[in-house]
């Protein structure tokens, strides 16, 4: 693989070229998206039809928009959707009308403590048409009529969902969830999108141990929606992480799941601790992204968040403020860095069984110790065999063993691979 500096640039323009795009949770905005991300990883794109039962919910209908503004009397658009797709309100349903800036204040939105900045607003399930606009522009508007037209349509269509899986040596499954319905959002959730993507080529340049199912998917209904067509195979996920607000400067933050004891909150509890980087573990909510569908208790799966600041812990979430220039290559790369550690942790957690468990094995005859002669962690390698033989119970994992020694995890995995080659324990 590339070195992170090259990484982190192309998911860097990745995010630059996802970014004008106007996504929702359904519609042509998200099939753009993934034909792009389908350059760089093939994808098997699913379309759900308008009115298709998901568990308690049902597939809306599907919005699409050509066109929208607001103009003054002059012709002069004050408000322009070609400019940024945050002007619309999410989901606004079609309006072709004139009238007076006293009227068309109930359907504006701003920010008033940020009043460069303009909102990101939606209204998927009530009929409802709006702008959002910078507070600064709001107050330069005249009194006076004004056009507003929204060339939007609300029809039967599909929801629209992508899987790329990358085939492990067992059919058990890790997915890695991001949500593709936010428009022109950078770190949440272009950036997702992108250390999704680079994840998946990642890991795909390895062998891994489970197989990765990568969902490219809007936020809770496609989550839902995926769920729902795949309830009876749902039980083959033993692991899962949600990518989201993946490349802002702020400190990891890893979001346990609903069990909070899980693999895979132990493994980057461990992770994280063990590289030294700043981060936060956050107790499980049932409020945020789609952690909360995977978690919830008919389900109960065990899927986590990542991310680096979360959702609304910073000033730029859901504003235009949230544009390419926030998110930077180095925290992309930092991001994707640490899913590669804590899925090759994953992927190497075992349990074995010591297969000489009366007394401690002469490891001298078998050439173990020879084996460690001129490593300048010889000391530390020969307790990780020690270590490994004694809690080789069929009960305690690599991770287990690493907790309770306080020695690296890969020091670890590479004495259980060495002792399992001298046929001394067995998975």
């Amino acid at each position: 693989m590339a070195p992170m500096t090259a990484v982190g640039e192309e998911m860097h323009a990745l995010v630059e070229r996802l970014y004008p795009l106007c996504r929702s949770i359904t519609g042509d905005g998200v099939r753009a998206t993934l034909e792009i991300v389908g350059e760089y990883l093939p994808l098997q794109v699913h379309e759900v039809p308008t009115g298709t039962q998901v568990l308690d919910w049902t597939v809306p209908q599907e919005w699409n928009i050509r066109d929208a503004y607001i103009a003054d009397a002059t012709g002069r658009r004050v408000v322009d959707f070609a400019a940024s797709s945050l002007h619309v309100l999410g989901y606004s349903v079609p309006v072709s009308a004139t009238m007076p800036l006293t009227e068309l204040r109930a359907h504006l939105h701003t920010l008033p403590d940020h009043p460069a900045w303009v909102p990101y607003r939606t209204s998927y399930y009530q009929p409802e048409w709006g702008f959002c606009l910078a507070q600064d522009t709001l107050d330069a508007l005249p009194d006076g009529e004004y056009e507003v037209r929204v060339d939007s349509t609300l029809a039967d269509g599909h929801l629209t969902y992508a899987e790329h899986v990358v085939p492990g040596q067992v059919a058990d499954e890790v997915i890695v969830s991001c949500h593709t319905c936010h428009p022109s959002l950078a770190n949440d959730n272009l950036a997702g999108i992108a250390v999704a993507t680079f994840l998946a080529r990642t890991l795909a340049e390895r062998t891994p141990y489970y197989t990765y199912r990568f969902l490219f998917a809007p936020g809770t209904i496609g989550a839902i929606t995926w769920l729902a067509r795949n309830a009876e195979r749902v039980d083959r996920v033993k692991h899962g992480l949600v990518l989201a607000c993946a490349g802002d400067p702020g400190r990891l933050t890893y979001k346990q799941s609903r069990r909070g004891d899980a693999e895979i909150d132990r493994v980057l509890r461990h992770v994280l601790a063990a590289s030294e980087r700043p981060h936060h573990i956050a107790e499980f909510t049932p409020y945020g992204y789609d952690e909360r569908q995977f978690c919830s208790p008919g389900f109960d799966l065990g899927v986590g968040s990542l991310s680096r600041t979360p959702y609304a812990g910073y000033p730029e979430y859901h504003t235009s403020a949230d544009n390419p220039d926030f998110v930077s290559p180095e925290a992309m790369a930092d991001t994707l860095a640490l899913c590669g550690e804590a899925f090759a942790v994953l992927d190497r957690n075992r349990r074995y069984v010591n297969l000489s468990p009366y007394g401690e094995p002469q490891l001298g005859r078998r050439g173990l110790y020879d084996s460690l002669g001129g490593r300048s962690d010889a000391k530390q390698a020969q307790m990780a065999m020690l270590w490994v033989l004694s809690l080789s119970d069929g009960e305690h994992s690599l991770l287990d063993v690493a907790e309770r020694s306080g020695l690296p995890f890969d020091t670890v995995a590479a004495a259980a691979d060495a002792l399992r080659g001298a046929e001394l324990i067995k998975a």
